[in-house]
């Protein structure tokens, strides 16, 4: 198995605490053309769709709930980003197998072959809150002006990692079968199930289930300094002006929108995915 890893012609900040910084000029080059990495398994999300949350669950899944692994090292060296130079020293050919990566590029960034994708999307309109706080606090960013500037921007995919709609759009499009699709609002439903099943009777759930869920409520997820990015330093990135972690929810976008850019939203993005046959779960 050749390596799944390819060379992002993306633009970027050079940041060495944060892992998007230096988005792979020749690092992943290097990897696809000289290291085989068997058995990966690739976790792709659109920008702030539940990246730093699949961080957290499939290595406690790997593990089969022992939380050492996520209580001791940062989510970036656990599970590596293959859009940062700094994964080309994380000796990721020697990790045992399953390897587990994750990355932010779109689908046609992707080198055939790779084994298995869990591909994580949310609802663009909370994509869009939630990247307006990001690009506040991240020293790195450009501002994002008004939230109407930033709006046009984010629907023209003027924004870091590109347009929302052409990565789903792209990854939707795969031919590869070992692809399973989620989302953000399915992740938190999941999880309420498994908070609920909890109050049955021993027996019904394993030990190992219980710990993940516990692990993975958002509100202790945020607690974990190994996850939530406190150890990055406020000059690069400000959680005084908004945390990493903010809320974990669904629909935080209608306490920001008006209903002016609300339903030019809605329109443009009726328009751009009107060929999309996939049902969305927040449709």
């Amino acid at each position: 198995m050749r390596s799944v890893f390819v060379e992002s012609a993306l633009p970027g900040p050079r940041c060495p605490w944060f892992p998007g910084h230096s988005f792979v000029h020749g690092a992943w080059r290097e990897s696809r053309e000289t290291r085989d990495i068997t058995n990966p398994t690739i976790t792709t999300c659109v920008i702030l769709s539940g990246t730093t949350w699949m961080q957290e669950i499939v290595p406690l899944i790997l593990s089969q709930g022992d939380p050492v692994v996520v209580d001791t090292v940062p989510n970036w060296d656990r599970v590596p980003w293959l859009h940062n130079n700094k994964a080309l020293h994380l000796n990721l050919d020697q990790r045992p197998s399953p390897r587990v990566f994750i990355t932010h590029f779109q689908y046609n960034m992707m080198s055939t072959g790779f084994l298995k994708v869990i591909y994580v999307m949310r609802n663009p309109r909370d994509v869009f809150t939630s990247c307006s706080h990001f690009s506040r606090m991240a020293s790195f960013l450009v501002s994002p002006g008004t939230q109407t500037e930033f709006l046009n921007k984010f629907l023209d995919g003027k924004v870091i990692f590109g347009s929302w709609f052409d990565h789903v759009k792209g990854w939707l499009s795969a031919t590869e079968q070992h692809i399973m699709y989620i989302s953000y609002e399915e992740m938190i439903l999941v999880g309420r199930l498994q908070i609920q099943l909890k109050k049955k009777p021993k027996g019904e759930i394993s030990k190992m289930i219980r710990k993940i869920t516990d692990r993975c409520v958002f509100k202790n997820m945020k607690k974990n300094k190994m996850s939530n990015y406190s150890l990055v330093p406020n000059t690069i990135m400000d959680q005084n002006v908004s945390e990493f972690l903010r809320k974990g929810i669904a629909g935080d976008w209608k306490d920001h929108l008006t209903v002016a850019e609300a339903e030019h939203f809605d329109a443009f993005y009726q328009k751009k995915m009107q060929d999309v046959k996939y049902n969305f779960f927040w449709d």
